[in-house]
């Protein structure tokens, strides 16, 4: 079975989702759960997580209704402005819907050292009493950073999202792991096993490719601090869903079935609280 812990849907509008450029039109269209149902039907999914796209209160109400719309969706890691005067009281109202679950704030296009700003931090402070998680979007360049964010804030469920963002198609490797096994130190980060197809060349990756990725991610985070999750339909710029989960079950094909099952689907659960 698949808990798959990093799903988008959006409602494609140009001048909003101006992140969806000239080579991306593979996704420049509406997505909704209803494709994603299409998307899944050949694999074993019991339910998934939606995850913010666009930068807006929007967003987040847009996919609460969703999933109180939608059995498929389990949960929502939605937009928050963290580092707004009154984000207590943001958090307050999205809150009070149970399906919440994160926050995800995106840090990939901002300065290295942004996730250290003091406005955002003391929004991220605020999180736990609300029992919020937190997805950590950044590319490998801002990892450094983020070890500081996470040890400062031990009490906060962290998630770093796709790894971190490898630069697999450059094959920049050593300070990545550096960082990686830095951050799996802190016993409270997992990591999401997502978005990788996409961070390697989209047009002639090998699973091969991802392997010294995924030995650091396991040799570090174990199997009991990553899980499953497909980035579609981000992930159809260089394959599709039977491409991404394909590539994840041969990787753990030698793992035990308790282990396949808490990278699959248990982990993501007891992370999330769903």
């Amino acid at each position: 079975m698949i808990f798959d812990a990093h799903v988008h849907f959006w409602n494609y509008n140009p001048q909003r989702d101006i992140w969806i450029d000239e080579n991306m039109e593979a996704i420049k269209r509406n997505f909704s759960p209803e494709d994603y149902l299409q998307a899944v039907q050949d694999q074993e999914v019991q339910g998934c997580m939606a995850v913010q796209a666009a930068e807006s209160e929007e967003e987040t109400e847009f996919l609460l209704k969703l999933a109180e719309e939608h059995d498929i969706i389990k949960g929502v890691v939605g937009w928050v402005d963290l580092t707004a005067e009154d984000v207590a009281e943001k958090l307050e109202k999205f809150s009070s819907n149970p399906y919440l679950k994160g926050v995800r704030y995106v840090l990939q296009d901002k300065e290295n050292d942004f996730c250290l700003n003091k406005t955002f931090l003391s929004g991220i402070s605020k999180l736990q009493a609300y029992e919020l998680t937190y997805d950590i979007l950044v590319d490998h360049r801002q990892l450094n950073s983020v070890i500081h964010l996470v040890e400062d804030f031990p009490g906060q469920p962290f998630v770093l999202d796709h790894l971190g963002k490898p630069d697999i198609q450059n094959i920049k490797f050593q300070e990545w792991k550096k960082n990686i096994e830095r951050l799996a130190e802190f016993p409270n980060l997992h990591c999401k096993l997502s978005g990788l197809i996409t961070e390697a060349d989209w047009n002639s990756w090998k699973p091969e490719n991802f392997k010294p990725y995924l030995d650091t991610v396991f040799t570090f985070f174990g199997t009991e601090r990553v899980f499953f999750g497909s980035d579609w339909p981000v992930c159809n710029l260089a394959g599709d869903y039977d491409a991404v989960t394909a590539l994840l079950a041969d990787y753990t094909s030698i793992f035990s079935k308790s282990e396949k099952e808490a990278i699959f689907y248990e982990n993501a659960l007891r992370f999330y609280n769903i």
